[in-house]
C-alpha cells in the first residue's frame, strides 16, 4: 500500500521522536516533518506526481484541514485519511476513535498491505475552502484568546496547553470581554439552497415551515454561529451533536443567548443537549450569515480574520476517514 505520512512539527504533541517512529513501523512510508504551511505545501506539490492511496496526518484539526485544501488546491485526489492526535482539540481524531498515536501507528502496520476499514464525512465549504466546521462568535474568540494566551506563556506553555488551557483563556479572556463590552452581534440567516429542515423538542427532524429558497431562518442575536458535518469542536465537546442526522445537509445552528447564560449552561452545552433555550437548529444544503458588525471566523480551528458576511455550502467531494474504532476491532479478532 502506498502510504505518505505527515507529521507537524509545531503540533502540541508533534516531535522528531514522532517521524523516527514512523519510520521504524512504516518503512516504506513516505514522511515529512513540516514547521510551516510552505513546507507541508512543497511537500504535496511532491505527492501530486504519485498520490497515496494512505495519507496519515499527525496533527491537530488544523492541520488537517490544511492538508485536504493543499490537496483540493493541487488538484490531487482526496486520498484516505488517519488522523493522528497530535494536536490540541483533535474533533476528527475523536470522532473517528482514533488511539494514541504509537497506537495507531502500529494498527497500520499491523493489517498489512490493505487500507483500514474507512468512514465517509462531507466538508463543510466556505470561501472556496473546505472544513469539517466552520464558524463565528464565542469559538473563534476563545481559539485565538487560547493562541495569545499560549504565545505569552514563556516558560509557562505547557501548563497552559490543553483543555486547562483553553478553559483559562476562555474565563480570564473571552468571557470578560463580553461581560464588559457590547455584548452579541445581530445575524439574519437566510436559505439559499433547498427546503430547510430543523430538529424539534422531541429531536425528531421537521421541514421548517415557508423555509425554501431565500427564505429567512432566523433574524436576532447570535454568541455562536456556524456550521458542520462532524458532531464535535474538540476535547469532546459535541457543539454540533445533529451533525450526520440528515444526509447531505450541513447542521446550522445558532446561540442566541448571552455570554452569562451560556456559561451557566456550559455543561449542558457541552455534553450537546437538546432542546436547549435559544439554541436553534437547521439542515441546509447552503445558506448565507449576514451580521451587523465585523465577526472573528474560524475553520477547522483556524482563526481566518473577520467578515461581515458569510456563505457556506456542502462540498461536492467527500473525504474517506480511517474508522480507527472497527480496526481496533478486526485486529483484535
Amino acid at each position: 500500500m502506498n502510504i505518505a505520512v505527515l507529521v507537524n512539527l509545531r503540533a502540541r504533541k508533534g516531535s522528531e521522536g514522532m517521524g523516527g517512529l514512523v519510520r521504524d513501523l512504516l518503512p516504506r512510508a513516505r514522511v515529512a516533518l513540516t514547521r510551516s504551511l510552505e513546507e507541508a505545501r512543497e511537500w504535496v506539490d511532491q505527492l501530486r506526481h504519485d498520490p497515496p492511496s494512505l495519507l496519515l496526518a499527525g496533527g491537530g484539526d488544523g492541520t488537517i484541514t490544511g492538508l485536504l485544501n493543499e490537496l483540493r488546491s493541487q488538484g490531487v485526489a482526496l486520498p484516505a485519511i488517519g488522523v493522528l492526535p497530535l494536536g490540541t482539540g483533535n474533533a476528527w481524531a475523536r470522532v473517528t476513535g482514533a488511539p494514541r498515536p504509537h497506537v495507531a501507528l502500529k494498527q497500520i502496520a499491523a493489517y498489512g498491505e490493505r487500507l483500514p476499514p474507512l468512514r465517509p464525512f462531507s466538508l463543510v465549504r466556505v470561501e472556496g475552502r473546505v472544513a469539517p466546521f466552520a464558524g463565528t462568535g464565542w469559538d473563534a474568540e476563545m481559539i485565538q484568546d487560547f493562541k495569545n494566551q499560549l504565545a505569552s506563556a514563556g516558560p509557562l506553555k505547557s501548563t497552559q496547553a490543553g483543555l486547562r488551557g483553553y478553559l483559562g483563556a476562555m474565563f480570564t479572556r473571552t468571557v470578560p470581554r463580553h461581560l464588559f463590552g457590547e455584548g452579541n452581534p445581530n445575524v439574519s440567516v437566510y436559505n439559499l439552497g433547498g427546503s430547510a429542515l430543523t430538529m424539534d423538542s422531541t429531536g425528531a427532524v421537521r421541514p421548517v415551515p415557508n423555509g425554501g429558497e431565500g427564505a429567512l431562518l432566523y433574524q436576532g442575536p447570535a454568541g455562536v454561529a456556524g456550521a458542520a458535518t462532524t458532531p464535535e469542536w474538540g476535547f469532546g465537546f459535541k457543539a454540533f451533536p445533529f451533525a450526520q442526522a440528515v444526509p447531505h445537509r450541513l447542521s446550522v445552528r445558532v446561540y442566541g443567548a448571552g455570554v452569562m447564560e451560556a456559561t451557566r449552561n456550559m455543561f449542558r452545552l457541552w455534553r450537546g443537549e437538546h432542546p436547549m433555550p435559544r439554541m436553534h437548529d437547521f439542515f441546509v444544503e447552503r445558506l448565507r450569515m449576514d451580521f451587523d458588525r465585523d465577526v472573528p471566523f474560524q475553520m477547522g480551528g483556524d482563526v481566518l480574520g473577520m467578515r461581515r458576511s458569510l456563505e457556506f455550502d456542502l462540498a461536492e467531494e467527500n473525504v474517506q476517514l480511517v474508522d480507527w474504532r472497527r480496526l481496533g476491532r478486526l485486529l483484535e479478532a
